[in-house]
């Protein structure tokens, strides 16, 4: 069943994880490996399905699995700040400036995001410089002034901006802000075995979107208790989003053929694309 299969990288990336914070001291330690517990784990997920794809073996696909999730947990907990998104609450457990203060979640998120450059580049991700190099290089762009931290610098903008986005403006900014980290996740596995990455990041380029979409819709239609962090904050603050922008039947509608447009990209594959395939169903169907 691909729940379990998804438990089952989750789990690997988690101990992967634990293994390479074990020795980091003191309350700095321990937020981080506080914001690296729990969660979907779609991303390493994506990393370690594309690698299956193209032959890589799992033991070297878990570092690059492992340093999107700690990427992942930067974001979020950088997101979370009094300065950004103001959250308390993130997969159901105080936030770090919550539970410590400011200065030891920003210095978390740092060393987080280090950390995640640490894995990409590592030697045991494969023995060839020029694969690292690539993992790290593109690594840097999805997640840098061009990719999420873009996104999130125009999604802050946003709020206060005297026109609302329309529907290519916000696509644009969630294609950064969301979907670079999902294109490079998926692609990860043809990057490492120096093959064509275009079918994958086809698909990812869709899955990324029905992904924030589905996180719109669940904003409006979600629980707070599973989805295990503050809702409709979108909404209270008047900015534009793919619901309120297309209405939710149309949202979900759009989701929907992205999702098909996402299994459509992996015919390169055929059944060894099922898992992603699978992947891409859970996106638009899960309730957190």
């Amino acid at each position: 069943m691909f729940t379990d299969r998804l438990a089952a990288a989750a789990e690997s990336v988690q101990e992967k994880l634990d293994q390479n914070l074990e020795a980091i001291p003191g309350n700095l330690g321990e937020a981080m490996r506080h914001t690296t517990q729990g969660g979907k784990r779609l991303r390493a997920f994506l990393v370690m399905e594309s690698a299956q794809l193209h032959g890589i073996p799992e033991k070297q696909a878990l570092w690059p699995a492992a340093a999107i999730e700690a990427m992942h947990a930067y974001s979020l907990v950088h997101d979370d700040l009094p300065c950004m998104d103001n959250d308390s609450l993130r997969r159901g457990r105080p936030t770090i400036h919550i539970k410590w203060d400011e200065a030891t979640a920003v210095l978390a998120g740092d060393a987080l995001q280090a950390l995640a450059f640490e894995l990409a580049a590592h030697p045991s991700c494969s023995a060839d410089p020029m694969v690292r190099a690539e993992l790290a290089h593109s690594f840097a762009a999805a997640a840098g002034g061009r990719g999420m931290v873009l996104g999130q610098a125009q999604d802050i903008a946003a709020e206060t901006a005297s026109t609302p986005l329309d529907l290519d403006a916000i696509t644009g900014l969630q294609a950064r802000k969301t979907g670079a980290l999902f294109q490079w996740a998926a692609t990860a596995g043809p990057r490492m075995a120096h093959d064509d990455t275009t079918a994958l990041l086809r698909f990812a380029t869709a899955l990324g979107l029905a992904f924030q979409i589905t996180d719109d819709i669940l904003d409006v239609e979600g629980n707070t208790d599973k989805a295990g962090k503050r809702l409709q904050k979108d909404s209270a603050a008047g900015k534009a989003t793919f619901v309120t922008l297309l209405g939710l039947d149309a949202a979900k509608q759009r989701a929907g053929d992205l999702t098909a447009e996402a299994c459509a990209a992996l015919e390169h594959y055929g059944a060894k694309g099922d898992s992603l395939r699978q992947a891409a169903q859970f996106v638009i169907t899960r309730d957190i």
